[in-house]
Order: structure tokens, then sequence, then C-alpha cells
């Protein structure tokens, strides 16, 4: 038989399947099904076999073949959560950090968040995608093949859409596929300070009913709020969530990151895809997130970059028998890191998990905690194309090594879209 494609000679294949159609969950978290020598043929943009070397050497001829050279072949990188889409940087405030500033001090003095949204409201569609094209750019070369982006450095109707059409650009015509979330609900603006359910009012009244017009398929995108002190409290995100979910959108929500506001609770009971930062949440609500659906989502990069000392509580989440991904959080504020592989990195040191577990995490958890489980994040028959080949012959070797690029090849689609670790 023909196929397109043939990689051989893995020395491990790493499938990461899901569990009963959804992630891997407490102490299942970390299977990666592994297979020695193993082997994976592709056509068009879907994965048609897999398994040992010599079998499917046996079976097919493909009108190309790459010997991987004993070298680990894995599913490409899900990062669920990114804020890539913006203009401008904000290094002067990075600084202010290192002399003591605090987050919250810097955006409640007009910048942080808001320093984006003037640079991002200034900037043309095209120039929002040619900045962003570049961090896309890098996020392929370190072996991401999926990611979300979300709105959020707009916050009028103009901008927030302005932010969604370069998001369909960039899906259209970069080879990561990128999940739309809009994220009306980032902060409150300067000019509604002191108005913030009146701001709560425009986003649901205005800008989510011109979003999901904007969108071609509501059901395929996400609406998120950042559910904190001096952002949006617990009554307006529900507010927010509830008219999201009649317009169709999928729901996520930023939770507990400085203060637990019970933004947990509420993700729970409104059906969210997922919780991300999770970081100050009360051991009851990391209970109810165990016996839900909803995937909690860390960004260990966040705190890392802020010199933080407190992380998402992964055991406990896991020993509840949650759902766990992680996730950049790449955004010009906090964590300006496009590598999953860093990502990886920080999930065993300060998360406590296991290569295999973080390797999971960024992967099938994190394509079910966009949504997207059932066609990419790991290596099964029926499912897209989107693999690496690894410059490492051990799979513990990811996430025990740091700061270095370990991807070689990425296949995106069943299309080599980066050899020997260039862009093709």
């Amino acid at each position: 038989m023909n196929v397109d494609l043939l990689i051989t000679h893995a020395s491990q294949l790493l499938t990461i399947p899901s569990h009963d159609r959804g992630p891997q969950r407490g102490d299942r978290l970390g299977d990666l099904d592994l297979i020695e020598d193993g082997a994976v043929a592709m056509s068009g943009n879907s994965i048609v076999d897999l398994g040992p070397t010599s079998d499917l050497l046996e079976k097919y001829t493909a009108a190309r073949a790459i010997d991987a050279r004993g070298r680990v072949v894995m599913p490409g990188f899900v990062d669920p959560h990114t804020h890539v889409v913006f203009a401008g940087d904000r290094a002067n405030e990075f600084e202010q950090r290192i002399a003591g500033a605090t987050y919250m001090q810097i955006m409640n003095a007009g910048g942080g968040i808001m320093s984006t949204v003037r640079a991002t409201r200034t900037a043309s569609v095209d120039q929002l995608v040619e900045q962003t094209r570049a961090r896309l750019d890098q996020m392929l070369l370190c072996g991401t093949t999926t990611a979300e982006a979300k709105t959020g450095y707009g916050l009028d109707t103009a901008a927030e859409l302005k932010m969604l059409d370069a998001i369909e650009q960039l899906d259209q015509t970069h080879a990561i596929d990128l999940v739309p979330t809009f994220l009306g609900a980032h902060a409150i603006p300067a000019e509604y300070k002191g108005r913030e359910d009146a701001y709560t009012d425009l986003v649901v009244n205005g800008m989510l009913p011109a979003a999901a017009s904007r969108i071609l398929h509501p059901a395929f995108a996400f609406c998120d709020v950042f559910c904190e002190d001096g952002a949006f409290n617990l009554d307006q995100t529900r507010r927010i969530l509830e008219r999201a979910k009649e317009l169709g959108f999928a729901l996520k929500i930023h939770v507990d990151e400085f203060e637990p506001l019970h933004g947990t609770r509420l993700g729970v009971e409104l059906g969210a895809t997922s919780v991300d930062h999770v970081v100050t949440t009360p051991q009851d609500e990391v209970s109810l997130l165990g016996r839900s659906h909803t995937i909690a989502v860390s960004l260990p990069g966040t705190p890392f970059g802020l010199a933080h000392k407190e992380y998402t509580p992964a055991k406990a989440i896991l020993a509840a028998g949650g759902a766990l991904a992680i996730a950049t959080d790449l955004n010009p504020g906090t964590t300006w890191n496009e590598s999953m592989q860093f990502i990886i990195a920080l999930a065993c040191r300060y998360l406590k998990l296991t290569q295999g577990q973080a390797l999971a995490a960024a992967t099938i958890n994190a394509a079910h905690a966009i949504g997207r489980g059932g066609s990419i994040g790991s290596i099964e028959i029926g499912k897209q194309a989107d693999v690496l080949i690894m410059s490492v012959s051990n799979y513990r070797e990811i996430g025990y090594r740091y700061g270095t690029n370990l991807v070689d090849t990425v296949i995106k689609r069943g299309q080599i879209v980066v050899q020997n670790g260039r862009l093709t």
C-alpha cells in the first residue's frame, strides 16, 4: 500500500492516547503508550497507521520516507492558553518589577494590560499580523502545532474585532492552527474606571454579539474572562459567560491567579472547558474540579516570570482525579515565552510532574482543553498528522534539559514545515 510519508526507526514513538475519548486524569496522567523502534504512516493530512518499524515497512511503500535514526517521535505540542496577538512590548515594566513593583501596582497605575491596549488599538490589522507571525514562527520551531489565541488587548468593540480579524488571517496563512478566544473582559479599560458594571454591559450587549457574528463557527471558539481582584468580580464574570454560552461559545475562565474568588466553582457550574491559572484555588474547589469535566490549565511560566513562589497545586488536582494541562500564557507583560519545552521543564520542577506527565499535559490534555482532543494531541489512526521528531533518543531528556530547542522536525497536517531545526 502506498502512503505519502513514512517515519521509521523512532527510538521511542510516543502515541500519548486519550482515555475514554477524554483527557488523561488523575494518576493515569503520563500514559505515553510508548513503542520502541516505532513508525508512523501518513497520507494527506491524517495518520493512517503506526506500530513497530518492521511491521510498517512490510505493509507500506512511501512517496517520502524519514529515518528517525533513533530519535523520539511524538505528537506536536498544543498550547491551550496564549495572548500571542498584540503590539509593542513591556520591557520597561519588567524593570519596574525587578525594582519591587507588583503586577497589580503597575496595572493600577495605568500600565500592565492597558499599556498593551494602547499599542494594540493604534496598530493596523496588517501590523498585528506581521508582529504576531514572528512569534508564531518561533512557536512552530519549538514544536507547537496548534495554539489558542485570545483577543483582550482591544477592550472596545472595534479593536476586539480587529484582533479577531488578525487571528483569522493568521489561522489561514500560518502552519500553526489557531483556536480563537474572545477576551473582551480582560481588564477594565481606563475610560471605564469606576464604571465597571457599565463596561460589563458593553461586553454583554455589544462586544459578544459582534464577536459571535464575526466568528464563522462560534461553537468552535471560546469566551474567556479574567476573574480577579482589580479585573472582573464573580457576578460580572457570570453575566458575561452566561451570555457567551447563549451565543454558542465554549467557555474558559482565568481564575485564582492572585486571589480566590470562587471562579473555579463558577467554571465547573457553567460547564467551562477549562479554568486557567488555578494557583490560589481552595481545596474544596480543587476537589470539585477533580469530579468535573472541566480541565485545569496550569501556566507555570507566569509565576516564574513574576518571580512568585506559588504555582498551581498540580499534585492535589491529580490526587482529586482531575485533568491537568499546561500552556505558555505567552503575553508581553508577564511571560513572553514561545516554547512549550520550557513550560514542560518548569512543570517538572515546580508542579512536580514527571517528564511523561508533563508531555501528556502538553499534548493530549492540552488538546482537550481547547475542545480538539478528538482530532489532535496524540498519534492515533485517523487523527491529524501533527508530528515531531526530537533530537533526543529518550523522552526523559525533554523536561530534564531546558534553554535549548530539542525539536528537529515538525510535520503539520502531513507536511514537513520544520526540518533540521529550520522553517522549510
